[in-house]
Formats: structure tokens, sequence, C-alpha cells
């Protein structure tokens, strides 16, 4: 898994929903900017990368398992 397939894989699930990253982000219970395109690298240049909790969260909104959405930032 790379950050660029993951960050694509959660751009994906969102459109799948029919939301946009902000409505993904707010639909798991966070803040809506939290899956902004601009926090994804920090103002140092290293990748943000989410976590454990936050893809949890995401899956599960999604409703996949941990494993599908793993199956989902693998396809190209």
């Amino acid at each position: 898994m790379t950050h660029n397939g993951i960050w694509t894989a959660i751009d994906k699930i969102a459109e799948k929903l029919g939301v946009s990253c902000s409505g993904l982000a707010k639909l798991c219970g966070m803040d809506p900017t939290a899956f902004n395109k601009s926090k994804r690298i920090s103002k140092y240049g290293k990748p943000h990368w989410p976590s454990g909790n936050t893809i949890a969260k995401i899956a599960s909104v999604a409703k996949m398992t941990p494993e599908e959405f793993g199956r989902f930032v693998r396809q190209k």
C-alpha cells in the first residue's frame, strides 16, 4: 500500500458514496477538512497517512471490511 494509493481509494470511496471528501469526513464523525488534499502532505513535505482508526471509520461508513478496504486500495 502506498500513500497515494490509500488517498486515491479514499477519494474513490467518497465518489462511490456520492459525497465529497469533506462529506465523507463528516459521515465518519470527523472534521470536514480532515481529508482535504491540502492536508495529505505536511507543511514540511512529509506525507500524512490516515490512521488505522480513520481507515476503520471509512470502511464502516462504506460498509466494507478492513480487508475489502485493502483490496480497494490495491485496485488500479
